[in-house]
């Protein structure tokens, strides 16, 4: 079974997505869609990625969400009126299944598709968008899985953007006891077997991309997309650390109890504002020949 994600992990991290993804990324991108662009938005959880990009699409727009949680794509649905209605852009629902967000540039149209990622491309509907899009997916999957999409976008002509792909670099401030015990712990789970039909991309997933579509002749675009975390933001650092040590000791049995005492001190000091994290991300874009 692929990964799953809570949803309110999702609404904890996304101030956080928002900051670090590449502004000059997404105005690439949306310079390079058509006047009414049609996007794909794989692992879309709450809808944090549309909400993000739409503003430099600036235009009308449609989104389908893709998700294997219902739940996820019914809460970002609400999630995402919710916003709009806050800013003073009215949401309206032509249907059961469909949203649209009366932005003053025009009108966003969302909709939402659940569908198993693990069996993308095949599953998914490529002939009736103009980009495929992602956050934080990439480094989940398998490169069989990722020159498997990056043929089918080719075949179509679709430019691929993944945000937020993982590169292995990861900074807890200030040193302790334990920490290279859990990065080494943290990055063994990283490539494990994370339910698309292989080991997991982890920190190789930004080059995987690159050479995979590279390979049909796209032009790739890269940029650094760190999470900061500073010593203000003490429940989101406590909920990396705890994740971290957690993947961790998963790898690490032998020395768990060191585990446990670094979490247990990370979240302290969290918890007292005193603990920052930087977490290495890349964006990666892929645009098709011209």
């Amino acid at each position: 079974m692929a990964e799953e994600f809570d949803g309110d992990w999702l609404d904890l991290r996304e101030p956080y997505d928002a900051a670090a993804r590449d502004p000059g990324l997404a105005a690439r991108l949306a310079a390079a869609l058509p006047a009414r662009p049609r996007v794909l938005d794989l692992g879309a959880g709450t809808g944090s990625l549309l909400r993000w990009l739409g503003h430099f699409i600036g235009r009308a727009q449609a989104w389908t969400l893709v998700d294997r949680d219902a739940a996820l794509i019914e809460r970002a649905f609400e999630t995402i009126a919710d916003r709009a209605e806050a800013v003073g852009w009215a949401a309206t629902w032509p249907s059961r299944n469909t949203l649209l967000v009366h932005s003053p540039e025009g009108a966003w149209r969302v909709e939402g598709l659940i569908a198993n990622l693990v069996l993308a491309p095949a599953n998914l509907p490529l002939d009736r968008v103009d980009a495929v899009v992602n956050t934080a997916l990439c480094d989940l999957v398998s490169r069989d899985w990722i020159e498997a999409m990056a043929a089918a976008c080719a075949r179509r002509r679709l430019p691929f953007y993944a945000a937020l792909n993982v590169t292995g670099r990861e900074r807890f401030s200030p040193p302790w006891p334990g920490d290279a015990l859990v990065a080494r712990g943290f990055r063994r789970d990283q490539r494990r077997d994370k339910g698309f039909g292989g080991i997991a991309l982890g920190p190789a997933a930004p080059e995987v991309i690159a050479e995979a579509f590279a390979a049909h002749g796209y032009s790739v675009h890269r940029a650094p997309s760190d999470w900061v975390v500073d010593r203000r933001s003490r429940l989101f650092a406590q909920e990396i650390a705890t994740g971290h040590g957690s993947a961790a000791m998963a790898w690490e049995r032998r020395e768990a109890w060191k585990i446990e005492d670094w979490i247990e001190a990370r979240r302290d000091q969290a918890m007292d504002a005193l603990l920052s994290v930087r977490i290495g991300h890349q964006d990666v874009l892929a645009l098709p020949p011209a």
